[in-house]
């Protein structure tokens, strides 16, 4: 299929646009044995779907998490969610079920939703970050600077920013034209390998540097404001004389550092080495930072946060006493 291409007299010419009807997911190409790939990312999304549902869960029923930190926390399970939604299932119908052809549209829309949420996670770990700096840093003043205000304000910011950034990579896509390859070496419709498609026929300038801008905005601002806020938080924690203190700081920052962990160093060590990586490999890398920090997000938040870890024992102790209570009341 490498050799697909657009056919001028089937695409839809808009002011000399020429709009494929469809392109070609080439996806993993000549990997033995990928269809058991493709159930453990089945089994990694239901994983993800199931534990940020009862993150969302445990945060909306229980009163004493109705904090501002956990305004950011719901935010990132639900952008979890919402990314392993848009990406899995199109994923295992495009390859298990060899349905490998998307309408331009349909193309469009699946690029500005999955980069939108990743996009979102990414900001929910800075303003996560924000949070824990202004706690262990500035802790009289936390209840003034930290607020349900604000931290709406901080997530309303971060989507509207979001929306905007994906949605012009998005609208710079649509003034281009296809007019030779209509494969995708990717496993979904990935923004840079899209637009390089268009490079023999459009002036691909501005998407390139969109390619180069987004992920400064994503990833690279937002890693030195992380980077930079633990910094001061490390130099704050030598002024605490109290080791006891000391250790109760450090374990409100621990899952915190574990999500940005695993969430920025894969996808970074891929864009960094991405000239010398092989084609699958670099597919498998991605994919796999796409749908593992959402599977491990609510795990690690229900090991690691002892606040979280007691508001979810008192939730599934009080279902389990009403489900043992029902039987006896219909008795």
């Amino acid at each position: 299929m490498s050799s697909l291409t657009s056919d001028p007299n089937q695409t839809e010419n808009i002011d000399t646009i020429i709009r494929p009807p469809y392109f070609f997911i080439s996806g993993f190409i000549d990997i033995p044995h990928i269809k058991y790939y493709y159930v453990f990312l089945c089994f990694v999304y239901i994983v993800s779907l199931v534990g940020n549902t009862f993150v969302m869960m445990v945060i909306y029923v229980d009163s004493s998490l109705h904090s501002p930190k956990y305004i950011a926390v719901f935010n990132l399970a639900f952008a979890d969610v919402c990314e392993s939604t848009a990406l899995v299932p199109k994923l295992l119908d495009t390859f298990l079920f060899s349905r490998q052809l998307i309408s331009y549209n349909q193309c469009l829309t699946s690029l500005f939703f999955i980069f939108l949420f990743l996009t979102m996670q990414s900001f929910n770990l800075t303003i996560l970050s924000y949070d824990r700096l202004v706690a262990i840093c500035c802790p009289l003043r936390y209840h003034m600077m930290v607020t349900h205000r604000s931290m709406f304000q901080l997530t309303g910011a971060a989507w509207a920013l979001a929306v905007f950034i994906v949605l012009l990579a998005v609208c710079l896509i649509t003034r281009l034209s296809f007019c030779r390859s209509l494969v995708i070496n990717s496993y979904f419709c990935d923004h840079g390998p899209l637009f390089r498609l268009a490079a023999p026929c459009s002036d691909v300038v501005p998407n390139i540097v969109m390619s180069y801008l987004n992920p400064c905005i994503v990833l690279y601002l937002p890693m030195v404001f992380i980077i930079s806020s633990y910094i001061c938080i490390t130099h704050a924690l030598f002024t605490i004389t109290q080791p006891q203190d000391r250790i109760r700081a450090v374990k409100t920052c621990t899952s915190h550092l574990i999500l940005v962990a695993i969430f920025y160093l894969p996808i970074n060590f891929t864009f960094l080495l991405h000239p010398i990586i092989p084609t699958n490999a670099r597919i498998i890398n991605l994919s796999l930072t796409s749908v593992l920090p959402p599977m491990l997000n609510p795990i690690i938040y229900v090991l690691k946060t002892e606040e979280f870890k007691e508001s979810a024992k008192k939730l599934l102790s009080t279902r389990g006493a009403q489900r043992a209570v029902a039987p006896v009341q219909s008795t």
